[in-house]
């Protein structure tokens, strides 16, 4: 055995030879090293190693992404307000790498506003993960066929999918916070329309206000104390297990200011209005569409429903309908209505006014006017003394007038309503002569009046 150690042990390099191949190796090193520095400059050296680097990190896996697509619809049922925050957020992102951009500027905006067109992306960077936006139109809309610049489609926005939630659950409400900070003291209100495609909207400017509004003081102050209370009981509508939404019902004679109290309304909530024409829907399913696609903090409009026979009183016999009941087309039911206004589907929104209008209360079904339906009846009678005087402040600016008590004796058994003599005082800016134009009309509609109240005396007592 030691002869065989011994044997082996002599082809080994001795410790001397070792240390002096180390010695030679470092010494080579050490000058191929001066060299390469000599040889090569920093700036090449850094481009060959992030080269090197890329060349390696191009061999692992590729990453995976995932697609979120906002569209104007979710279901078809209610309408996506996610899809108007992504347009205000994204208007903002829009750089000289987009070559194609649709611009505008519109009326109560400060600035001019841009939006994407198909085929043009925004990259976003939301912290330091990387977002994607694109804009792509409507397959089966057939003007986004032929229009490129046309605007009505949807969003796609593309990331990697390891930041699913965060994007889900950050992002998209940085995107609505954002969108409503930049809205912030621009808000218009807007009067919607129903029209095939769903609700299209212009803006609402109607200057009425409560001030302005020729109307008793009392029934103003019991109108405003009663919308307050409504605003400010959000959490006692859900304790008590009702909706939380308000029906008001205006009646009297045309001209007796139920638009203009509407309009009051809206400019006192800062509530958009939204005018539903029943002669447009064409179905009880079309009836619930159009009544879920509203927004929220909203005015919902009927006016005029006792045109429509759906809503007349089902205890009336035929003949006493002064219309053939043959000439209406039944497009919806009365218990449709009656569902999204206080049923199932009404409980689909929240913040909602509802306002109806009519010349005619007394042909309406009981059902429609009882309370969580019609909370609130307001009698929009003729014009009073009091509500005459606000006209008079509005229109010539004065509160006093050696003529206005004279029209105080007349006006209450004239009968006249606040827009007709509204009419009367836009003759002529003379107090003197204005206000003589309304005496004057005044006192023929008393003889109007008192010669058809005889009439009717005369045909009472003949019969």
């Amino acid at each position: 055995m030691a002869y065989s150690f011994v044997e082996n042990t002599r082809f080994y390099p001795s410790t001397s030879s070792l240390l002096s191949l180390y010695a030679s190796f470092s010494t080579s090193s050490m000058l191929l090293r001066n060299i390469y520095h000599e040889l090569v400059p920093k700036k090449l050296e850094t481009f060959l190693v992030s080269k090197f680097l890329i060349f390696f990190s191009r061999r692992k896996s590729s990453p995976s992404y995932d697609t979120f697509i906002i569209d104007d619809s979710w279901d078809g049922l209610d309408r996506n307000k996610l899809i108007d925050a992504a347009r205000f957020y994204l208007s903002s992102k829009i750089g000289p790498k987009n070559k194609i951009i649709r611009i505008g500027k519109f009326r109560g905006q400060k600035n001019v506003t841009a939006a994407l067109v198909e085929g043009e992306k925004v990259v976003d960077v939301y912290e330091g993960i990387e977002i994607t936006w694109q804009f792509a139109k409507q397959e089966n809309d057939d003007r986004s066929k032929n229009d490129k610049f046309y605007n009505k489609g949807y969003f796609e926005l593309k990331f990697e999918d390891q930041y699913r939630e965060k994007i889900f659950n950050d992002y998209l409400n940085h995107i609505v916070d954002t969108s409503k900070a930049m809205t912030k003291g621009e808000k218009v209100l807007k009067l919607y329309t129903r029209s095939r495609g769903g609700w299209d909207s212009i803006d609402f400017r109607h200057p009425s206000t409560f001030d302005a509004l020729a109307m008793d003081h009392n029934l103003k102050k019991s109108i405003i104390d009663d919308i307050d209370r409504f605003l400010a009981r959000k959490d006692y509508y859900k304790r008590i297990g009702k909706a939380w939404k308000r029906g008001y019902l205006l009646y009297g004679p045309p001209g007796t200011g139920k638009s203009s109290l509407i309009a009051a309304m809206a400019n006192y909530l800062k509530f958009d209005v939204f005018d539903l024409e029943l002669a447009n829907i064409t179905s009880d399913a079309d009836l619930r569409k159009a009544m879920l696609d509203i927004d929220r903090k909203s005015i919902t409009v009927i006016e005029d429903i006792d045109c429509n026979s759906t809503v007349h009183n089902r205890s009336r016999s035929k003949s006493d309908d002064s219309d053939d009941e043959s000439f209406y087309v039944k497009q919806f039911s009365l218990s449709g209505l009656l569902n999204c206004i206080d049923g199932l589907w009404s409980s689909c929104g929240e913040e909602r006014i509802i306002v109806f209008t009519t010349n005619h209360k007394e042909v309406l079904d009981p059902a429609l006017l009882r309370p969580g339906r019609m909370d609130m009846h307001i009698h929009m009678s003729y014009c009073t003394s009091e509500g005459f005087r606000v006209l008079v402040y509005n229109y010539l600016g004065i509160k006093e007038h050696k003529l206005l008590e004279e029209i105080d004796g007349l006006i209450q058994s004239a009968e006249a309503t606040p827009a007709s003599l509204a009419e009367e005082l836009l003759k002529s800016d003379d107090p003197d002569v204005a206000l003589g134009e309304v005496l004057n009309f005044l006192k023929q509609q008393k003889i109007k009046k008192d010669n058809e109240d005889k009439i009717v005396e005369e045909k009472v007592s003949s019969v």
